[in-house]
């Protein structure tokens, strides 16, 4: 946390009013950087003299002004968190900027004949005319019969009519919540969990909590402990390739998982869409828990990120309510790009399009592990992402700030956190995310350089 205690002048403005200008002064001078976190509100008002309340206006006037920011259970940041370079880091697109965005989990792209000829195929088609029109929530019948097909790639045996098609995995996760909690509700996730988790907690005002996690994910012993004060209407999680960590839950955990579930009434929401890049993982969670499971499978990591297609796998008796779900936020998935998706699925595209995308995979993990390998990260093979634990005295916040300085966007641990636990001292590193192997090998030779040295020391604080 940044030590901020101004001197605020004698004036006849408003004392709340003095410490936003204040704020927004030493920001503006370089004082405080992007990322800096702020003293609480209690802390700052005993170190001014003030009522907390004073604070809290000072705080709301500057976060008016686009200045900082405040992450729920997390406290208040130094920057706009409208712009995305406050989350992960994104580099701009401006013409010329150098900048290597390792920050974005990214699937990699590749200029692909197969999408030109889909796309001209589909332009020819005699029925083209029907894909046009409105379709049912839950998706077309061989729509959804796709859907059942990709889920088995990934390691789930479903029927058909347990498959809706979403607007890709986020939208899913998106209807699971929204159908399965109310606001105020209790929602467990990962301690370190998808950033758009938090997103999507402020819009449907449910309570995000954070499990404690090992190196394969989520603890069953934390789960267990989480749910004997008060309970909750669901688990989100990653048990495969997990963003940020690229854990992956052993089966017997898996297990484990599923009998907590059932003792208390717990869905799963589990998120897979990393999977078919480690097909050497265990069953999904659903597979040993179809009655509460609610399993995720995308074609956008494996296949195309703007394929913004998902598939939520469900209970039988919750299809329709899901389906609902649908109709209030979309209607329905784009039949197009369903319809594409489909195909490829159908006619083996899509597992040659994944083959090439495990193959580079594997190339840059190559490249990570000679470059980075003297130092200390997590992965998997065929991972797009590593968890890159920094070495003492190195912190994620100030290591993200230096690699941004030095031109190399990673995304800090602070950006996964959920609660107020302290974060590990940690980034993930996208190694999918750079357009080529030559790209993604200066910047991790940046990001090894840096951590040749120690931080650079902070600004004096009297």
């Amino acid at each position: 946390m940044t030590i901020w205690s101004p001197t605020i002048p004698d004036s006849d403005e408003p004392r709340y009013l003095a410490i936003a200008n204040a704020l927004a002064a030493d920001i503006r001078d370089g004082r405080l950087q992007d990322g800096d976190r702020l003293p609480t509100h209690r802390e700052l008002a005993e170190a001014l003299g003030v009522a907390v309340g004073t604070i809290t206006r000072a705080y709301t006037e500057t976060e008016r002004r686009g200045l900082i920011h405040g992450i729920v259970g997390r406290g208040t940041f130094v920057g706009d968190a409208s712009h995305p370079s406050i989350v992960l880091g994104v580099a701009t697109d401006e013409p010329g900027d150098a900048t290597i965005d390792l920050s974005l989990n990214l699937p990699v792209y590749e200029r692909d004949p197969d999408l030109a000829s889909a796309l001209h195929a589909l332009a020819e088609r005699p029925d083209l005319g029907a894909l046009l029109h409105y379709q049912p929530h839950a998706g077309a019948a061989r729509h959804r019969a796709a859907g059942a097909a990709w889920a088995k790639r990934f390691g789930l045996e479903a029927s058909p009519d347990r498959v809706l098609v979403c607007a890709g995995a986020q939208h899913a996760v998106t209807v699971a919540l929204a159908t399965l909690a109310n606001p105020g509700d209790r929602i467990l996730t990962e301690s370190l969990t998808f950033p758009g988790m938090r997103t999507l907690a402020g819009l449907l005002h449910f309570r995000p909590e954070g499990v404690a996690m090992d190196a394969e994910g989520i603890r069953p012993d934390a789960l267990a402990a989480a749910l004997r004060t008060e309970s909750a209407k669901a688990l989100y999680l990653m048990p495969s390739l997990q963003n940020p960590t690229a854990g992956v839950l052993s089966e017997g955990r898996r297990q484990e998982i599923v009998a907590i579930a059932r003792e208390h009434d717990l869905a799963i929401v589990e998120d897979d869409v990393h999977r078919i890049l480690g097909p050497l993982a265990p069953p999904p969670l659903t597979h040993f828990a179809p009655e509460r499971g609610y399993y995720i499978a995308s074609t956008s990591k494996a296949i195309a990120g703007a394929l913004r297609i998902g598939f939520l796998i469900a209970p039988p008796a919750m299809v329709e309510r899901l389906a609902l779900g649908i109709w209030a936020t979309i209607w329905m998935a784009t039949p197009l790009t369903a319809e594409i998706a489909a195909t490829w699925i159908e006619d083996g595209t899509a597992d040659r399009i994944v083959e090439r995308k495990r193959q580079e995979a594997a190339a840059r993990q190559d490249i990570a592990a000679r470059v980075l390998g003297h130092l200390t990260y997590r992965s998997q093979p065929h991972a797009f992402h590593i968890w890159l634990e920094l070495p003492a005295p190195w912190r994620s916040e100030g290591f993200t700030r230096e690699a941004r300085r030095r031109g190399v966007l990673v995304a800090p641990a602070e950006a996964f956190a959920v609660g107020r636990e302290e974060v590990p001292h940690a980034v993930r590193v996208s190694l999918s995310a750079a357009p080529t192997r030559a790209t993604l090998e200066r910047g991790l030779a940046i990001l090894a350089d840096i951590l040749r040295g120690p931080p650079a020391p902070g600004p004096s604080i009297v």
